[in-house]
């Protein structure tokens, strides 16, 4: 169960890292947030510039550290990376970021933390699956960001083009966080009302609805290519991931969840609904999918599973 004191470790302060922050100091989640990078002015500027916000939102307790802190941590949070530049897919980071995610897990483990480990650093379903090997920690207390992302991005396109508020928009994208997503309208809906029914009511074709899917696999790249990088969308996904954690919630979250036979795939994280609570992951939600989606699901967990075996393969070898 979570407790009255929390306390949440964030690893990584740049641009996605301080949105985060930004966004758990605005919501008053957890009364310890420390934070951890290379840059240590950076930090500590970040911590003095985010506790002049508690007195406007709660008292809480905002610094720098060093990765020591992580012991007693309820949550540490993972944004660090190398970006991903324009013309550059999340894919392509595995190898520069796969060794980067191993130097961050041996001092957490070492640190003795034993809490639940949130992966925000792309491509976050490999290293998810990385973070997890290297820690050796339960698969349900690491998890990440998944689709979460990308499930927004698509309530709200959805949202626009049925004129309706996303808030009431329930449609996710599944499989990887990356080119090889997609969206599972089969099981979307709108107010309770199957989406595929209201298309079809309001003449909008499936063409128009694989477009829609489409421009929001692509919508980080038309982001990175107008300011260099994403972030609030994403920032603002941790923060609702971690508040259903800190909440103990039971939450039904799109993340990249470890797989159990789920979509008959074992070994991979992959992005799908879960029930996240103060334990992390409770369970995953095995959404029912049409042959279209099914065809899709098993392409992008191939694709996933023979990146990752071989940045794993490449790491260790």
């Amino acid at each position: 169960m979570s407790k009255n004191h929390q306390k949440v470790v964030l690893v990584g302060d740049g641009a996605v890292g301080s949105s985060y922050a930004y966004a758990m100091v605005q919501q008053g989640l957890a009364e310890e947030f420390a934070i951890i990078d290379l840059s240590k002015e950076r930090t500590e500027g970040d911590a003095l510039d985010l506790e002049d916000a508690t007195p406007f939102t709660a008292p809480k307790l905002v610094y720098a550290a060093d990765y020591d802190t992580c012991k007693d941590a309820d949550l540490v949070v993972i944004t660090a990376g190398a970006p991903q530049k324009p013309g550059e897919t999340r894919l392509d980071l595995v190898d520069k970021n796969m060794k980067i995610m191993k130097s961050i897990i041996e001092p957490i483990k070492a640190s003795g933390f034993d809490g639940i480990i949130l992966v925000a650093a792309n491509p976050v379903d490999i290293l998810t699956y990385a973070a997890q090997k290297f820690s050796g920690f339960p698969k349900h207390k690491v998890i990440s960001s998944g689709t979460s992302l990308d499930s927004a991005r698509l309530r709200v396109a959805l949202a626009k083009k049925f004129n309706v508020s996303p808030v009431d928009v329930m449609a996710n994208i599944l499989g990887e966080h990356g080119d090889t997503e997609f969206a599972a309208y089969s099981s979307a809906t709108i107010g309770g009302k199957p989406l595929l029914d209201m298309a079809k009511e309001a003449g909008v074709s499936m063409d128009e609805l694989l477009q829609i899917e489409d421009e929001v696999r692509h919508k980080a790249y038309e982001i990175i290519n107008r300011k260099g990088a994403t972030y609030y969308g994403v920032a603002t996904a941790l923060m609702r991931i971690s508040r259903a954690i800190l909440r103990d919630e039971n939450a039904v979250l799109p993340i990249a969840a470890p797989m159990n036979g789920e979509y008959g795939l074992d070994d991979i994280y992959i992005g799908t609904p879960a029930v996240i609570n103060a334990q992390g992951i409770d369970r995953v939600i095995e959404v029912p999918l049409d042959e279209r989606e099914t065809k899709a699901m098993a392409a992008s967990a191939k694709t996933l599973k023979e990146i990752a075996t071989a940045g794993m393969a490449k790491l260790q070898g």
